[in-house]
């Protein structure tokens, strides 16, 4: 089962490497990983999403709190949050292609961000099921590079840092 754990951390030189030692060091896989500073001055966020049993979960959420730099975590996994995710998508757009990938661009409400004789970039937001749906669609018309960064998510209502 999927997880995303939200990890509030002091904004210390090592916080990364220590969070990254302790999924690596008891064999848990990171999926994907994004850290940026708070609106708090000194403080991070990270939101991490790792694949496990619930019995897993409880254990990375304990070996979490033990670390001197973190400050709270929250696992949103319970669909209490709002996920997002960026990818930036460079496709082939010749003459008998264009349409159609101007056609999933505006179906998925993302953007060309760039042209070019032979491709376009597309910067598609989304939770990273829409992300996957378009990359599905737009991969036939021929995928040329692609970058996601990974999802960060927030707290519905008052579910957050300080609800």
């Amino acid at each position: 089962m999927q997880h995303t754990i939200s990890v509030m951390v002091e904004n210390e030189f090592g916080v990364l490497s220590r969070v990254a030692s302790l999924f690596s060091g008891r064999g848990f896989n990171i999926d994907s990983l994004s850290v940026a500073p708070t609106n708090e001055e000194g403080l991070s966020r990270m939101t991490i999403v790792t694949r496990g049993d619930d019995k897993v979960l409880e254990q990375i959420n304990k070996q979490l709190n033990k670390l001197i730099d973190v400050l709270k975590v929250i696992d949103f996994t319970d669909g209490s949050g709002i996920e997002r995710e960026m990818a930036l998508i460079k496709v082939t757009a010749e003459d008998e292609s264009r349409a159609e990938v101007l056609r999933i661009v505006d179906i998925f409400r993302a953007k060309i961000i760039d042209v070019t004789p032979k491709s376009y970039t597309i910067e598609a937001t989304g939770n990273p099921l829409k992300i996957d749906a378009i990359l599905d669609l737009l991969r036939p018309l021929g995928l040329k590079e692609l970058v996601r960064t990974g999802s960060v998510t927030i707290g519905r209502g008052a579910k957050g840092w300080k609800g």
